[in-house]
């Protein structure tokens, strides 16, 4: 057995929020007692208080999550300023968590801490990990690379980083009762767990095949040995680099794509700052994308998703969306998860934020990536 409840509320009194949250996950639950959870808070509640009133309700519930920039689910959709809660209850499959405190001192260290940490009170080895890591203090990218070194780097992780309304000011991550900051809490999950995903950003290369010949982490300096800003102006004119040009940035192979989003520019060298790290002499062209675009990528992410379950009845959905995919989309972002429910013959237990980057496999379960501007699925469930 698998099963996996949501609650989710939109009042601003965080005491009320997580009791109606509660209330919800305990009628669905029907005296199932859950291992796990997930919660995605709003950045303005009283978290402490939010984590302290669960832990109370489940106590050793093993339990992480963080800060958004927006929250959806099964029971209220789309919707800003809220606390949205999954619990995962079963009998076949473990699931530990784990906590990287301080992972910008040293995040291969903090990382395989987290790690070993969950491995501890885990019977047999994990198929699959969750995490909803700090955002600002430490880059995606290296993140990505600890716990691909702490687990190996064909286990599959799914995640996105915590968010503050894009106030891009300070970030928190959930762990049991604690609120922290700069640090890389996840789930592991081990047994009968099964799962499958899908990842799809809408945005088109388009234009010439260029490279990235000057690069220092999420800085790009040059492009073709020229001004980074030369090459987007090239494309825009004297539009500044945005959001709605990412980079699409290829594989060693040429056959797939990640993207990376610009956020900032330096008039004065021609350098660009990026989102994420783009590896020198990445292979990359300019990107561009609409509206419904963008809508049709979160249904494909979640077709594929539907269409490689391994299973017959999943349990499970989580979602994690970029948070540019929402300020460009505006008051259109409710149809990210609209699109998907009207693909569901049956109701599915659904839970999702907008993120400040998602990580993923880029395709099938290896090649492990950090993405921009990107929609991923996660289909959980068991044999």
């Amino acid at each position: 057995m698998f099963k996996a409840v949501v609650g989710h509320s939109n009042d601003p009194d965080s005491l009320s929020a997580v009791e109606e949250v509660l209330q919800q996950c305990a009628n669905s639950l029907a005296g199932d007692i859950p291992k796990a959870g997930i919660i995605f808070a709003a950045i303005d509640f009283e978290h402490s208080l939010i984590l302290q009133q669960i832990h109370q309700a489940f106590p050793g519930i093993e339990l992480i999550g963080g800060t958004t920039d927006g929250e959806i689910s099964s029971v209220l959709e789309f919707q800003q300023d809220s606390i949205t809660l999954m619990l995962f209850c079963s009998d076949e499959v473990e699931i530990h968590a784990g906590v990287g405190r301080k992972v910008s001192s040293d995040p291969i260290a903090v990382i395989k801490q987290a790690v070993e940490q969950a491995k501890a009170k885990s019977t047999v080895a994990p198929k699959l990990c969750l995490t909803h890591p700090e955002s600002l203090t430490t880059s995606g990218v290296s993140i990505l690379n600890g716990l691909k070194l702490a687990l190996g780097q064909d286990m599959p992780i799914f995640g996105g980083l915590a968010a503050d309304q894009s106030r891009y000011q300070n970030t928190y991550q959930f762990f049991q009762t604690e609120v922290l900051s700069d640090s890389v809490p996840i789930l592991l999950f081990s047994g009968t767990i099964l799962f499958s995903h899908g990842v799809a950003s809408g945005w088109h290369p388009i234009g010439q095949i260029s490279k990235v010949t000057k690069v220092d982490k999420n800085i790009v300096y040059e492009i073709d040995g020229k001004p980074a800003l030369d090459f987007y102006h090239h494309y825009l004119g004297l539009l500044p680099p945005s959001i709605e040009y990412p980079l699409a940035v290829f594989n060693q192979n040429g056959d797939n794509f990640y993207i990376r989003a610009p956020i900032a520019y330096n008039q004065e060298s021609g350098s660009i700052t990026f989102f994420g790290d783009i590896p020198d002499q990445a292979v990359i062209q300019i990107a561009e994308t609409t509206y419904e675009d963008i809508l049709a990528a979160s249904k494909t992410s979640f077709m594929n998703a539907l269409y490689n379950y391994p299973g017959a009845e999943p349990s499970a959905i989580l979602f994690f969306s970029c948070v540019a995919r929402r300020q460009i989309l505006g008051t259109r972002a409710k149809e990210e998860y609209q699109n998907i429910k009207l693909c569901l013959t049956d109701y599915l237990s659904a839970c999702e934020f907008y993120s400040y980057g998602e990580i993923a496999p880029i395709d099938g379960i290896s090649q492990m990536q950090f993405h921009n501007e990107s929609f991923v699925t996660l289909i959980l469930g068991n044999r």
